[in-house]
């Protein structure tokens, strides 16, 4: 199975909203109880794509979504601009075959172009959520610790690993944009 990983197209938020949808129905990572709709998906990415953020996607030769990355801001503030947070999302039947790996190495690759210097991965329902913990640590994300009993889904409170990646220069020299 051939995957192509390219930049987001506005063509690709009903995919993305399909994926999204069922992570959050059958799954734990996310705690958000609803599956939100393909127009407040696509708010969400137009507030990524205006704000100049890399969104990833993966698809097969036949142009089919089959996942997803992006690396969105971590906070609003404006001291946390050079931190950026990413989200991997994977089609239900396409986990497991190295896609998730795949979107991951090329969203940090493209952030790490930009101005940022930090990506955090926030992974929730971490104690059962063995793979995006694996995923991350592989591309070099240190486990910086567990907020216990932070999300409460499934009838459960479920715990949030932070983990987190130096990109370039990291926060060994001072960005350019010192605005602030």
């Amino acid at each position: 199975m051939a995957i192509t990983i390219r930049p987001f197209e506005a063509s690709d938020i009903d995919a993305i909203a399909a994926i999204y949808g069922e992570h959050v129905r059958s799954g734990f990572g996310s705690y958000e109880l609803q599956a939100p709709s393909v127009e407040e998906m696509r708010g969400r990415f137009d507030k990524l794509v205006n704000g100049n953020f890399p969104i990833r996607i993966a698809c097969e030769a036949d142009g089919t979504v089959v996942g997803y990355a992006y690396a969105g801001p971590y906070h609003g503030r404006p001291g946390w601009r050079f931190t950026v947070e990413d989200s991997v999302y994977i089609a239900a039947d396409h986990m497991g075959k190295g896609i998730g790996n795949a979107l991951l190495l090329d969203l940090i690759h493209v952030t790490q172009a930009g101005p940022w210097r930090q990506m955090i991965a926030v992974i929730g329902d971490s104690a059962n959520n063995k793979a995006s913990v694996a995923l991350h640590k592989r591309h070099g994300f240190e486990m910086i610790g567990t907020l216990k009993d932070t999300g409460w889904k499934g009838e459960a409170w479920r715990d949030t690993a932070i983990m987190q990646l130096a990109l370039s220069e990291g926060g060994i020299t001072a960005p350019s944009d010192k605005v602030g």
